[in-house]
């Protein structure tokens, strides 16, 4: 047989770049002496730290990036502050390149390179690195989360891999205000085999967004080599699958670095899209701490010589001595000033310890307050005071008839229209009409392609970048998960990085962003498709909850969700979609905010709490079983808005709970609920509380096995016979 062959070309370039003596000729001294400025005070900063680690004075880890200096300082010097950076757990050349850059306007004399603006950079980050209050995120970011958004320093990751979505979402955000500017997301060897890196790279590509993706490839993981783990160490061929344009540098040459920069860059402020840039460095120590890779075996002593003759420090100052821009004497008077500035920053939070002769200790007074342990885990909800409350349950007034799937479309609408920053994102939204389900019904022919996004199946790579997106501030992400089971494809976006951003980089930053998705049990889509996340999101900290069980209180509780400034899911049942509701007529502008449940039922026997399409299970069990029942509709579900007071008011009246859910067992909503109603209301409680739940298993697709899963009106009305038992005969 004889097939005809053709050779394929991705029709992408991929280039090696290295420099010449005409380019060191051509090289603007300033800029020399800028990048030679900011590798010693890095290569400084980094010294102290692992002194300081050696002293056990760093709680947690010391990730140096000595010897990888090169790469940051080349990519970064030429950027503007409001570029964007983020990186990963190596990452304090990085911040430190970023900010150095962005205090110092681009320009730092070696002559003079310590200005009152770069010590207190020097400081605050070295602070940060402690734990202590004065740095960047108050000490909570530590070693491996720096973050100065004021610079341009969006966060480095202590998830390998985890902010390339983040940073494609700045990038979208950059790009759809207007402007030029760009992002890097730095990454290692490591991070070119993670599916979010990937992920990313296809959704930039596909929206041609100005982020460059920066892989540091330093040849090692902790001790894995990169040729064990990947058939093809050259990582930049990465981009050619998905079309981007890539280029592969020696990392510690930083002219080279800064000119393959600067081509890309060119690229993404046109608005060409992303770029890949691969920078070969070594890291002169362990993975973590002072000792070399060879004190531990997987690195030989030979190869680490080799690699430190080529020190980025030296080849810089190495080239300026050439062309006489500068001379050794001045080479080491640089090295001794910003060996002294971070002296003096060390001096600043040290002092002697009076417990241990001849040792040194933090400064007692520069800690964090303990009592700031859980501030900022969300916001306070203020910016809702300005809206107009309503609650819809205990409101009169003309009334319309709505379905639940069309009140969601309706009240999306209406808030589109009144506010340009909401952008709907998730997979298919933007078609058949209103998505899967009808939830974006006519949004996309009013709105566009600019603010319907229809996404890759890629739920790590579109939440992160919404996660991104609502950092930023310019825009509110709505997104959908066709199925709640969905997230944990993508829990590292979900709970590591959106949940966490706020608090984990100093409880100041907002991260406003809704995250829609339905419960489908009974639909027979089965195990993968039909749980409720909300046991899971409970005991996950950053996020709200709302559970609506009417139209007329969704519309409510997505006005509160799009107005507040944390992360909110917003959880529908698909069993209430064709259901009509009375809801206000005209009105789609009211709020119910966090800590209003509604009372749907009142009663004196029984306190019922639920939420969701359980809600109208529960009353039909009360009517069937004539137990004299009040029922809770939750409404807001997380722990800080939760109704609490309609809870204890009822318990105090009642003396029992049952708490009813639909779905499996071991990730229900009603664990925590239980013991934490246990633990508040002991003393009021005559028994137990009691839960209705689903069945150990997650539901399957036979119909029989699939109804034997969950909980349904005959399951509540045994939980409130057995409550009632368990107060005697009545």
């Amino acid at each position: 047989m004889m097939p005809n062959r053709k050779q394929l070309q991705t029709g992408c370039d991929w280039v090696e770049l290295s420099t010449t003596d005409a380019d060191w000729d051509a090289a603007d001294p300033v800029l020399l002496g800028t990048m030679l400025s900011e590798l010693h005070l890095i290569r400084a900063f980094e010294e102290s730290v692992l002194e300081l680690a050696g002293e056990g004075l760093v709680h947690g880890p010391a990730h140096s990036s000595i010897g990888q200096e090169g790469g940051a300082v080349g990519s970064i010097v030429g950027l503007r502050s409001s570029d964007g950076v983020n990186g990963s757990h190596r990452g304090h050349h990085q911040f430190l390149a970023k900010a150095l850059t962005h205090v110092g306007g681009g320009k730092l004399d070696p002559a003079d390179p310590v200005t009152p603006a770069i010590q207190t950079v020097l400081q605050r980050t070295l602070a940060e690195i402690l734990g202590l209050a004065q740095g960047y995120c108050r000490g909570r970011g530590g070693s491996m989360h720096l973050q100065w958004f004021e610079a341009g320093a969006l966060g480095t990751n202590a998830i390998v891999g985890g902010g390339a979505p983040m940073a494609a979402g700045n990038a979208w955000s950059q790009k759809n205000s207007q402007t030029t500017d760009l992002t890097i997301n730095y990454f290692g060897d490591g991070a070119a085999q993670i599916g979010s890196v990937l992920e990313s790279m296809n959704l930039a590509a596909a929206w041609k967004l100005p982020v460059c993706f920066f892989i540091e490839n330093n040849l090692y993981a902790v001790s894995t080599r990169a040729n064990e783990i990947t058939a093809d160490p050259r990582f930049s061929v990465r981009g050619q699958g998905f079309g981007i344009p890539s280029w592969r540098v020696d990392g510690m040459d930083p002219l080279a670095v800064y000119l393959a920069m600067e081509e890309a860059a060119e690229r993404m402020r046109s608005g060409e899209g992303p770029t890949v840039i691969e920078v070969e460095v070594y890291r002169f120590f362990h993975q973590n701490g002072a000792y070399p890779g060879s004190a531990f075996g997987y690195r030989t002593k030979e190869e680490e010589a080799a690699w430190l003759a080529r020190d980025p420090l030296d080849m810089v100052a190495r080239k300026m001595i050439e062309r006489g821009q500068l001379d050794e004497e001045r080479v080491d008077a640089l090295r001794s000033r910003v060996q002294e500035a971070m002296k003096q920053a060390v001096d600043q939070l040290l002092e002697s310890d009076p417990e241990r002769r001849g040792k040194r200790r933090i400064r007692p007074e520069l800690w964090p307050d303990v009592g700031f342990v859980n501030v900022g885990i969300r916001g306070d909800a203020s910016e809702l005071d300005q809206l107009r409350v309503m609650d819809p349950a205990t409101t009169e007034g003309p009334r319309r008839d709505v379905k639940f799937i069309d009140a969601v479309a309706e009240v999306m609408n209406q808030r589109m229209e009144q506010d340009s920053r909401i952008v709907v994102m998730g997979e298919d939204v933007h078609r058949l009409n209103g998505g899967t389900n009808g939830a974006t019904k006519g949004l996309a022919k009013k709105f566009g392609d600019g603010r319907i996004l229809g996404t890759p199946i890629s739920e790590n790579a579109f939440v992160g970048l919404a996660g991104g997106m609502a950092l930023d501030g310019r825009f509110r992400p709505v997104v959908e998960f066709m199925y709640p089971d969905f997230m944990w494809v993508a829990a590292d976006q979900v709970f590591n990085q959106i949940g966490k951003a706020r608090h984990m980089f100093g409880g100041d930053n907002p991260v406003p962003l809704v995250l829609r998705t339905k419960v489908a049990m009974g639909s027979g889509y089965g195990s993968q498709h039909l749980m409720d996340p909300a046991g899971i999101f409970s005991t996950s900290p950053g996020w709200r909850i709302v559970a609506p069980s009417t139209a007329a209180d969704y519309i409510g509780l997505m006005n509160a969700a799009l107005a507040l400034q944390d992360p909110v899911l917003v959880i529908e049942h698909v069993d209430l979609y064709a259901v009509k509701d009375h809801v206000p007529a005209e009105d789609l502008d009211y709020i119910i905010p966090p800590g209003r449940a509604a009372i749907r039922r009142s009663g004196s026997e029984l306190t019922v709490i639920s939420y969701l399409s359980m809600v109208r299970h529960s009353l039909k069990a009360i009517e069937q079983t004539g137990v004299d029942a009040e029922l809770i509709d939750l409404r807001w579900l997380d722990r800080a808005s939760i109704d609490w007071d309609t809870i204890g008011a009822s318990i105090k009246k009642t003396n029992a709970v049952l708490i009813v859910e639909e779905g499996a067992r071991g990730t229900a909503y009603g664990g925590w609920l239980a013991d934490e109603i246990q633990r508040r209301y002991f003393d009021w409680l005559d028994q137990p509380v009691a839960r209705v739940t689903g069945e150990e298993a997650s539901p399957s697709i036979s119909r029989v096995l699939e109804r034997a899963a969950i909980a349904r009106t005959e399951e509540i009305v045994a939980g409130l016979e057995a409550v009632r038992e368990g107060f005697g005969a009545r």
